[in-house]
């Protein structure tokens, strides 16, 4: 059962807004002065346009005529300089916050635990860190200028079309009683309509993604069939989502379309009246229908990019959403080397299933300790709760006498380090891949500190193979990791992060039983003096361990030396029996 990651509330979105302008105040202002630049020149348009039929129904001189109707192209070619120079500062402007942003939504999301990472799913913070960020990025580069130049511009017609025609200006207001319901109904209903939809969106992806992760274990186990059934009914909620957002805009935006032109139509007719009346002239009529028909391209653009800045505001919430947790403070200080206590510990992933039910567990310094058991007994969750990647629901687990989850994460991974089956080939250099750990004294590794942790892992001779040694680009689209190579790079990274106790979770698992065997009798000089806990399914691990524990059903059954619980002949004695 996966939960989902928070969002951020729609006040948190604007606050993050007013603060990114705020850290930006003179590119945003300069942006916005280029705006109101570009929408002041195009108000003179239609005003000379205006004295141009006054010109002209009046029998101006031909001078004046011409002059005027050179400053009206003066005009266009100003107005569409200033919007060609406000658009550049925008996209400048968008790529700047986008990059800032994108930076602390990495960060943000390596702050979070690794229990609530997992228990999302992967697919969720996938499609957070991916479709998510594209969708924001669209909207601030693009939806977001546009939106503010339409809006400046209709502001500012509207405030020239009072000072030209008080009288005239008055049918503007014919579109309030349509416009402002449908308004109120359409933003109260569309927040939610958007955020279902990604929602939707981000399951599919997680879908897929687990999907293909899983692809050949799925296939092993005839689930093919189920794992196509769940990603149609995926796609079909997304779809559902799409569809359900697009009915609300399919009543939402004839109705605007309307409230804009119904003005033209009172104007041309309040108009007619007006001139007949001689309350108004006709350049101030023509003019009046220059300023409303100007209103209805920023009004279209508006309307074009809407969409795309209200999918924006659902995706930021969810982006925002990823916040580390506030914690109290973390203990930055502990003994090293001490062993590790596990008492009365009970765990489980939902409240109704309870997945170790009261283990305690006695693990000294120093001592290898296998733990083996059927599939799903448990033991896996209890190598994550040891290396404090999930915290117990009860009991407690204490490295050197302080409880795992008190310890600051850095000092934590110096105590105790989880290794799994699962490992991952990172875009760059092999360099850059074994010098993730970072140095205690805080130095760079050196060259022959790498080549000796490659040494260790058994990796030596293939990285001595290398077109360009420990500069040699690897992962996608450069040099291809083999799965076994990529748990020996992992191996190495552990030897260099030096930690004083060392859970394996099959961490040799994609190697043959003949090449896991070497590696872990190389490994066994640079273990030496660490604690080991291996979970391992090769019972050969458990027959070279200082004491093994049998865990059946989320509990320790037995716990001995190989030797002592092969002559108890209980179950681990049948384990054994079964494997040979």
């Amino acid at each position: 059962m996966t939960t989902r990651l928070p969002l951020a509330s729609r006040r948190e979105v604007r606050q993050w807004a007013r603060r990114t302008a705020a850290q930006h105040r003179r590119e945003f202002s300069l942006m916005l002065g280029l705006f109101f630049l570009a929408t002041l020149i195009g108000l003179a348009g239609p005003q000379l346009l205006g004295l141009l039929v006054d010109g002209v129904v009046g029998h101006g001189t031909t001078l004046r005529v011409d002059l005027l109707a050179v400053a009206f192209v003066v005009v266009l070619v100003l107005q569409a300089w200033a919007k060609k120079a406000a658009r550049l500062r925008g996209r400048v402007f968008g790529e700047r916050v986008l990059a800032e942003n994108r930076e602390r939504f990495v960060k943000n999301a390596l702050d979070l635990p690794l229990g609530t990472v997992e228990a999302a799913g992967t697919g969720d913070l996938l499609s957070r860190a991916t479709s998510d960020v594209s969708r924001l990025d669209h909207a601030v580069r693009f939806a977001a200028p546009e939106i503010l130049i339409a809006t400046v511009t209709v502001l500012l017609t509207t405030i020239a079309m009072i000072v030209t025609s008080p009288l005239l200006a008055l049918t503007l207001l014919v579109a309030i009683p349509l416009l402002v319901p449908v308004n109120i109904w359409y933003q109260r209903v569309i927040p939610k309509a958007f955020a279902w939809m990604l929602d939707r969106w981000g399951d599919l992806q997680s879908v897929t993604h687990e999907t293909v992760e899983g692809a050949r274990t799925a296939e092993a186990l005839s689930l093919t069939e189920r794992r196509l059934r769940t990603g149609h009914r995926a796609l079909d909620q997304a779809v559902l989502g799409e569809r359900r957002m697009r009915s609300y805009q399919l009543r939402w935006l004839p109705s605007l379309e309307i409230s804009y032109v119904l003005p033209i139509a009172a104007l041309l007719l309040l108009g007619l009246l007006a001139y007949q009346q001689g309350w108004a002239g006709l350049g101030t009529i023509t003019t009046m229908l220059a300023y409303a028909q100007a209103m209805t391209a920023p009004l279209n653009e508006a309307l074009f990019w809407l969409e795309d800045l209200q999918v924006a505001v659902a995706a930021a919430r969810r982006i925002l959403g990823v916040q580390p947790p506030e914690t109290a403070a973390k203990v930055t200080d502990v003994p090293r080397g001490r062993g590790i206590e596990v008492r009365d510990v009970r765990f489980g992933y939902t409240a109704d299933r309870e997945v170790l039910h009261g283990i305690s567990l006695s693990v000294p310094r120093g001592e290898r300790l296998a733990i083996v058991g059927p599939s799903g007994a448990g033991k896996s969750t209890l190598g994550r709760l040891l290396a404090g990647i999930s915290a117990p629901t009860a009991g407690t687990i204490q490295v050197g006498g302080t409880e795992v989850s008190t310890l600051a994460d850095d000092v934590l991974r110096g105590e105790v380090l989880l290794l799994t089956q699962e490992h991952h080939t990172f875009s760059g250099t092999l360099r850059e891949n074994l010098a993730l750990p970072a140095r205690r004294d805080g130095g760079d590794w050196t060259d022959e500190e790498l080549t000796a942790a490659l040494a260790s892992a058994g990796a030596a001779e293939w990285a001595a193979g290398l077109p360009d040694g420990l500069d040699t680009k690897l992962g996608s689209g450069a040099y291809a990791v083999p799965a076994g190579l990529a748990q020996q790079l992992a191996l190495a990274r552990v030897v260099l992060a030096d930690p004083h106790t060392l859970v394996l979770d099959e961490a040799t698992s994609l190697l043959d039983t003949g090449s896991a065997r070497e590696l872990e009798r190389s490994l066994n000089a640079v273990l030496e003096g660490r604690t080991v806990i291996a979970i391992a399914h090769r019972l050969h691990t458990a027959a070279a361990a200082d004491r093994v524990a049998v865990v059946e059903g989320g509990q320790i059954t037995e716990l001995g030396p190989h030797q002592e619980l092969i002559a108890a002949g209980g179950p681990y004695s049948r384990l054994v029996e079964a494997a040979s």
